[in-house]
C-alpha cells in the first residue's frame, strides 16, 4: 500500500469540490446540533439521532467519497442518501460497535486492532445495498487480513494535518476533513482490488 499515491489522488479527487463538501458538511452538523437541543428539552431526542441518524450519515459520507474517487460531484441532498439504507447502517455500525467494544474488554490494542479489520465495512454497504451487516463486516475482516498495520500507519501519516487544524483552530479542517476521507476511500479501492472478497454465510463472530 503505497500512502504517498493514495494520498495523491485524494488531493486531486477533492479538487475543486471543497466547496460542496463543507456544505454538506455543516447540513450533518446543523441537524446533529438541533437534534442536541432537542435532547435537552426532550428525552430521549438525542439517543435517536445517535442511534439512527448519526449511523445514516456515515454511510451518507461513505457514498459520497465513494464517488468522489469515481469522478463524480457530489451535491447537497447527498447528504442525505444513506438514509435510503438507514437500517442496514444502523446494523452495521450497531455490530461494529458491540464487536469492538467486546475485543476492548480483553484490552485496549485488540480493540484497536479489531476497528482497523472492520473498519472498512461501510464502503462494502454502500456499493452493496441490501449486504447483510453480517456480510459486510466479514468481507472488511477478510479484506483488510495483512493490512491492519497499513491502514494505522496511513491514519499516523495525517497527524501532522491534525495539529494544523488544532492550531488553525479548525479551519483547516475543511479541507483536511475530505483529504483524510477521500484517502481512506482510495485505501479501501486498494484493498478490494488485491482481492476478490470470497462469498460467505450469513454467520459471523467478532474474531
Amino acid at each position: 500500500m503505497n500512502r504517498a499515491e493514495l494520498k495523491a489522488a485524494a488531493r486531486v479527487q477533492i479538487s475543486g469540490k471543497i466547496g460542496i463538501l463543507f456544505v454538506i458538511s455543516l447540513i450533518v452538523f446543523a441537524i446533529s446540533f438541533v437534534a442536541e437541543l432537542l435532547g435537552m428539552l426532550i428525552p430521549g431526542v438525542s439517543l435517536a439521532v445517535s442511534v439512527i441518524v448519526t449511523p445514516a450519515f456515515m454511510l451518507s459520507m461513505a457514498m459520497i467519497y465513494l464517488n468522489i474517487t469515481d469522478g463524480i460531484r457530489p451535491t447537497a441532498s447527498d447528504a442525505f442518501i444513506g438514509f435510503e439504507d438507514f437500517w442496514s447502517a444502523f446494523k452495521v455500525t450497531f455490530l461494529m460497535g458491540i464487536y469492538t467494544a467486546l475485543w476492548m474488554l480483553l484490552f485496549i490494542i485488540p480493540g484497536i486492532i479489531k476497528a482497523y479489520s472492520y473498519s472498512m465495512s461501510l464502503y462494502i454497504l454502500a456499493e452493496n445495498k441490501g449486504k447483510s451487516a453480517r456480510e459486510c463486516i466479514r468481507e472488511s475482516m477478510a479484506m483488510t487480513e495483512g493490512y491492519k498495520m497499513d491502514l494505522f500507519v496511513l491514519d499516523l501519516s495525517f497527524i501532522g494535518w491534525a495539529l494544523v487544524t488544532m492550531i488553525t483552530f479548525g479551519l483547516a479542517g475543511i479541507w483536511v476533513g475530505p483529504y483524510m476521507q477521500a484517502t481512506r476511500v482510495n485505501a479501501y479501492r486498494y484493498l478490494k482490488s488485491k482481492q476478490e472478497v470470497p462469498q460467505v454465510s450469513a454467520e459471523v463472530t467478532a474474531e
